[in-house]
């Protein structure tokens, strides 16, 4: 999926916001390269996480700080670490405990710190609340746990801090419908916005129920021409692929491969691009990867 004229802005936004997050005052000269590097951009030809992720390494080097988002990722961790054995048990007691992790693991997905759709502290919440309650916009689950049964590998590629914590709670039910299945869970490579590096896999605990690898890069999703050797083989030789997030979304979507998207449409570019409304949570099989069942 090719960078909409509509994601320039959340680009822009991110960098006054990293700016500030770092106290540089003065931003004029950081705007400019920002803007001279964008003016260089075949627009035609990158993806939105591609070049976020070049950006945000262009304002580690200005700004001189690595990991400007790494106290929010520890914070978020530890936030939902806490409240781990709670949500489990409701999950446990739910009438399908599988989808209702599949659930968990999209409304994590509200914890992005992008300027165009993050929310607050209080706004996740509130958004965990009422998202409980609601269906899967696009629910391709059943066909999931299907296929999860006779699968010998899935590569989970992961997302964001603090929904990494109910990642966790998803690949221990993958682990309980196949124990055989051998499961692989991807970070990014680099600190890119408050994505999750292999450090944060390794402190909530993923490495119980998966091998954990870092993808190699350090672009906001999955741009398989960027990642390592290691993370390619995995992905072309895996079953099942599970790509959370808006920007893998991006990145993956017109691959011809078998992968399941989790996530939630946070901006207008993307629901529109599947065809549904905004903030809906969505486990959808990748149409170009199969054909979905008569019965889907």
């Amino acid at each position: 999926m090719r960078i909409k004229e509509k994601c320039i802005p959340c680009i822009v936004n991110q960098t006054i916001k990293v700016a500030d997050m770092v106290g540089l005052k003065d931003k004029d000269d950081l705007l400019r390269k920002v803007f001279a590097y964008l003016s260089t951009v075949d627009f035609k030809g990158a993806s939105t996480p591609e070049l976020i992720g070049r950006i945000f390494g262009l304002l580690k080097r200005e700004t001189g700080c690595d990991d400007p988002y790494k106290e929010t990722r520890e914070h978020y961790n530890e936030l939902f670490l806490e409240q781990l054995p709670s949500l489990e048990q409701e999950i446990h007691e739910s009438k399908n405990p599988f989808l209702e992790s599949i659930k968990y693991a999209i409304i994590g997905n509200i914890i992005d710190f992008n300027p165009i759709h993050a929310l607050l502290p209080s706004d996740i919440e509130a958004c965990f609340k009422r998202l409980k309650e609601e269906a899967l916009e696009v629910d391709d689950s059943l066909l999931l746990s299907q296929e999860i049964r006779t699968a010998q590998t899935l590569f989970y590629l992961g997302d964001n801090c603090g929904e990494i914590c109910l990642d966790k709670l998803l690949i221990k039910k993958i682990h309980e419908l196949n124990p055989c299945c051998q499961v692989f869970f991807a970070t990014r490579g680099e600190a890119v916005v408050n994505d999750s590096v292999e450090e944060d896999a390794y402190r909530v605990g993923i490495d119980a129920y998966a091998a954990v690898l870092s993808n190699g890069d350090s672009s906001l999703g999955t741009v398989l021409h960027r990642t390592s050797k290691e993370f390619q083989e995995i992905y072309h030789k895996a079953d099942i692929v599970i790509a959370k997030g808006q920007a893998n979304y991006e990145c993956l979507s017109d691959e011809r491969k078998n992968i399941y998207f989790l996530l939630m449409t946070k901006c207008r570019v993307i629901a529109d691009d599947i065809g549904v409304p905004e903030m809906k949570m969505l486990c959808m099989k990748n149409v170009k990867g199969g054909i979905r069942n008569a019965d889907d």
